[in-house]
């Protein structure tokens, strides 16, 4: 048990004074089953032990005493023998398992941010195994990896889950296993954010310093409660400038939404459009392929990508290569492009609080919220699937907070 208090000291992952409580659980699970530090642990075997302590203790002395359990197991099985002696040149079989991923990816109509997203948690896995072969992973090194990115990573717990669900994903669609039970593995602790809300006025000197496509894209955000790539992903049919509304198509979800244009852009987002249509009548006049349409349409329909209709509101301005099927065609405009100039105009607006583009979508919910919009109404502008996710900004509308009154002012 030494060796794993030094352990816990050293990864900080339990407070320094609970470090005694978790030597005493783990010593005293041991003695309940009669079993040695190094025998093999089940996960019925740890419920029955907090089943029957639950008798006497509080639940979060049982939930603490799990925890204690997990990161035991994780710390003995680190380093053991079987990860050392399982290395092998496994780079060919590697290569070929994420080749299978993305075909399994692209088959469920994955986005290419997804599957990216994928490929990176199959690359950390592989280097975290030490080149140990896919096709002998069971559900022990699935249960160490998501453990190791809590405990040594210190990863947070939708970082954590976003690897559970790409190796989840990998295990069943590329090797074709059954992950079984993975209750055992460390779980991150969740941390509950508040999102960060610029004020009207903090968005007004932002804008200041910001022109071009770059502000009216910032505009759009902020005016629409869009996301990024939901901003990014806007084609000319999805605005609606007589009944002033605009579409978001297969947003966060792959679901259609609906929400307000502001009547403050629409002269300057006509004028936008009609600068893209010049561009886009150059292009069909220099015969170059349509745009990228979605799922099956450009086979389905295959002059519709040359249509106006089907035209990003943001193109790029120049050509690029489409990963996927490899056409050079054009884009719409690259996302750390608008990151890189709202940061630049935040800094020069003289901002202190952590702004970036999504600061505007909270700042638009905020603003709404304190106008006195009902929440559902929000829910639905911002298309979150859970009434929770939008109560958030309850925590952060100042309207909340007027009628307090601090008692040092008293």
């Amino acid at each position: 048990m030494k060796k794993f208090e030094e352990y816990l000291r050293k990864t900080r992952i339990v407070p320094t004074g609970q470090i005694p409580y978790y030597i005493s659980w783990a010593s005293r699970f041991f003695a309940y089953h009669n079993k040695g530090l190094n025998d093999p642990v089940s996960p019925k075997e740890i419920d029955k032990f907090a089943h029957d302590i639950g008798k006497t203790c509080e639940e979060w002395q049982v939930n603490q005493a799990k925890d204690a359990m997990r990161l035991y197991l994780f710390f003995h099985s680190k380093d053991s023998e079987d990860r050392i002696a399982g290395k092998s040149d496994g780079e060919t079989e590697w290569k070929q398992a994420a080749d299978e991923m993305i075909k399994a990816l692209r088959l469920r109509h994955r986005s290419l941010s997804t599957e990216k997203t994928y490929l990176y948690w199959a690359r950390m896995l592989c280097q975290y195994l030490k080149g140990v072969s896919p096709h002998t992973l069971n559900n022990s090194h699935f249960t160490n990896f998501i453990s190791y990115l809590a405990v040594e990573r210190k990863v947070s717990a939708s970082t954590q889950n976003q690897a559970f669900n790409a190796i989840l994903f990998f295990y069943r669609h590329a090797l074709d296993k059954d992950i079984g039970d993975v209750g055992g593995a460390v779980r991150a602790k969740y941390k509950r954010r508040l999102p960060v809300v610029l004020t009207k006025e903090e968005i007004q000197q932002v804008f200041e310093h910001l022109q071009g496509d770059i502000l009216l894209m910032c505009k759009l955000i902020y005016g629409c409660g869009l996301r990024l790539t939901e901003c990014l992903n806007l084609r000319v049919k999805d605005i609606d400038f007589a009944q002033n509304c605009l579409t978001v198509r297969s947003g966060k979800g792959d679901k259609d939404r609906q929400t307000v244009l502001p009547e403050s852009i629409k002269n300057s987002l006509q004028k936008h459009l009609e600068e893209v249509c010049a561009l886009y009548e150059r292009d069909r006049a220099d015969d170059l392929p349509g745009v990228h349409l979605p799922d099956a349409l450009g086979r389905k329909y295959p002059n519709a990508g040359k249509e106006w209709a089907w035209q990003w509101v943001f193109p790029s301005q120049s050509l690029s290569v489409d990963p996927i099927t490899k056409t050079v065609r054009r884009h719409h405009v690259y996302p750390d492009r608008l990151q890189k100039k709202f940061g630049d105009a935040a800094r020069k607006a003289n901002i202190v609080k952590r702004a970036t583009i999504h600061t505007l979508r909270h700042s638009f919910a905020t603003h709404l919220l304190e106008k006195g919009y009902d929440i559902r109404t929000i829910q639905e502008l911002l298309g979150h699937a859970n009434l929770q996710t939008t109560m958030i900004y309850t925590h952060v509308a100042q309207k909340n907070k007027l009628g307090v009154k601090s008692p040092l002012d008293s």
